[in-house]
């Protein structure tokens, strides 16, 4: 049975929506070998588990998997299972039992079929769903109320948290987690992967540009180093509103006074704290160079402290620090602090 294509549409992913797979794996090797597994999963009618924190990306790699598989003709139809609850879950997605009575509209495994089924969060499936979703798998085709076959379709399911805690807890079929488990991809977060954040930063920024009709400049690379240093808890979401954000404001000033101070805190917790070198008996020490290195590595984490406390105001920083501007900018050369301080567009505001 056919559908009429604005039916499905409710319930699809537009095919503009996905990004090339450069932008989707971009150059780091722990992407890469994610690419490797999905490739090698797709042409197999099992069912594939995606793993991975709100935001890293999982409906786009779920989409990837749909376009290289032999169900790419058919419908994707993503079932968002936190937005449905109660009855209303189980069904507009499995349909009513024949006993409850017609049905308004198609349930989406009726939609998906020849295609592929995609329940975002699905720790989120309720029981009833839950049993029912396990018969469907285990059926491996979509039943009308009159017992005929009406299809199948590929199951892709993402995850934000653990399916074995929920299984622990009780709020999960183990036997459905059993039989979802087959091809198991853990989605790495951004702070994982920094190395494609430039190629996700020059990704975003062109799409904006042309949607929002902008005359922002390209990104500074200060900028670019500014947002790869970063440690973004909410993954290429949190990245993708930046972007938007600044294409919008056509600014770096808001990006930096944002990001720059929780960046740099970064920067300074994570910054090799000095060591006096090993000595033995009688062994020469280079007491000026040593000293002076030290001075240096906590004048660094001083002036980092302080200029996060003032926000990024390096003049304000400079009257808490009793030193003089001038002495504070010359300082902050020696120290290389200017490797994590936003400057640029953002520094020309801060600094006064």
């Amino acid at each position: 049975m056919a559908f009429p294509s604005t039916m499905t549409s409710r319930f699809t992913l537009a095919p503009e929506a996905m990004p090339p797979a450069a932008i989707v794996f971009g150059r780091s090797d722990v992407m890469r070998a994610v690419r490797s597994t999905l490739q090698k999963g797709a042409s197999a009618n099992v069912p594939v588990l995606l793993h991975g924190e709100s935001g890293t990306g999982k409906d786009v790699l779920a989409r990837f998997i749909h376009d290289i598989s032999p169900w790419r003709t058919g419908p994707f139809v993503k079932v968002n299972c936190p937005k449905l609850r109660g009855e209303t879950q189980e069904h507009e997605i499995f349909g009513n039992d024949a006993s409850s009575g017609p049905q308004a509209a198609p349930p989406r495994v009726q939609l998906a079929a020849g295609g592929t089924l995609f329940f975002d969060e699905i720790a989120d499936l309720n029981a009833s769903s839950q049993t029912r979703l396990l018969e469907f798998l285990q059926e491996g085709h979509f039943c009308e109320r009159n017992g005929e076959v009406e299809g199948e379709a590929r199951v892709i399911c993402a995850v934000s948290r653990s399916l074995e805690d929920e299984v622990t807890h009780g709020r999960f079929r183990q036997d459905l987690f059993y039989r979802l488990n087959v091809i198991h991809v853990r989605v790495p977060s951004l702070r994982e992967r920094k190395a494609d954040v430039p190629v996700l930063v020059d990704h975003f920024y062109r799409v904006f540009i042309e949607r929002y009709r902008s005359a922002a400049e390209p990104l500074s690379e200060k900028l670019v180093e500014l947002l790869s240093g970063y440690s973004w808890p909410g993954n290429i979401r949190e990245l993708e509103n930046v972007i938007k954000r600044y294409v919008i404001l056509a600014t770096e000033e808001a990006i930096f006074d944002e990001l720059g101070p929780r960046a740099a805190d970064g920067n300074a917790r994570s910054a090799p704290k000095f060591m006096a070198p090993e000595i033995g008996p009688d062994q020469p020490v280079a007491f000026k160079e040593i000293t002076r290195a030290a001075v240096r590595d906590v004048e660094r984490e001083l002036i980092l402290k302080t200029l996060q406390a003032n926000g990024w105001n390096r003049r304000r920083a400079a009257r808490a620090l009793s030193i003089s501007y001038r002495a504070l900018m010359y300082k902050m050369k020696g120290a290389e602090v200017g490797s994590a301080a936003p400057t640029g567009n953002g520094s020309r505001s801060n600094g006064r």
